[in-house]
This record gives C-alpha cells, structure tokens and sequence, in this order.
C-alpha cells in the first residue's frame, strides 16, 4: 500500500496506447509508475535503474547482457540498469509497477 503520495494525472502512453502508466511520487520523493501493457512485443528503454514487479499477469523479458528471455509472473520481480534497454513480450496483458531506485 502507498500513503502520502501525489498523482501524475496525465497518463504515460507508449506504443500506439499498447502500454499505459500513471506516475505517483511519494512523500521522499521517490517515483513510482503503476501501469498496464496489452499482448505485444516492446523495447523500453532507461534512464535510471527500474525494479519492475508484476502485479498480474505474466511477461517474458530479455534483460540487457543476457542470452535467455525469463519469464515473470505476478509478484516476482526484475531489476533493469540504468542507461539501458530491455525487450519484453506479453501474450495477453500484464499490470505492473515500476520504482524508480536512486543512485
């Protein structure tokens, strides 16, 4: 559960609206996105190190330096490094949240 946090109330849209987030920043300001893919295959990239949880749903990544995709269903987790990209492919939906982890 978050507490004290601000809401973003514009939407993040990526991918044609394949991908959607909403930005919350807590009260350390720290950022947080809470967002939704639809099946597809998609390239994000990084400017900061992301831990990235499945809420629902499931998601097959390849993260950056790795020869084999995983796959992450929901409650596990996954950590990408800043200043990278990572490919990810969504047979049906996924429901997600990203924090933000600071240097």
């Amino acid at each position: 559960m978050l507490k004290n946090v601000d809401a973003v109330k514009k939407a993040n849209i990526y991918f044609d609206g394949k991908v959607t987030s909403r930005t919350l920043i807590q009260a350390d300001g720290s950022k947080i996105t809470l967002g939704f893919m639809l099946a597809g295959d998609y390239i994000f990239g990084t400017n900061e190190e992301e831990l990235m949880t499945v809420l629902q749903g499931e998601m097959a990544v390849l993260l950056p330096n790795e020869t084999k995709w995983k796959t992450i269903t929901e409650g596990e987790t996954f950590t990408v490094p800043k200043n990278s990209e990572f490919q990810a492919k969504v047979a049906n939906y996924v429901d997600y949240s990203c924090s933000y982890i600071a240097e």
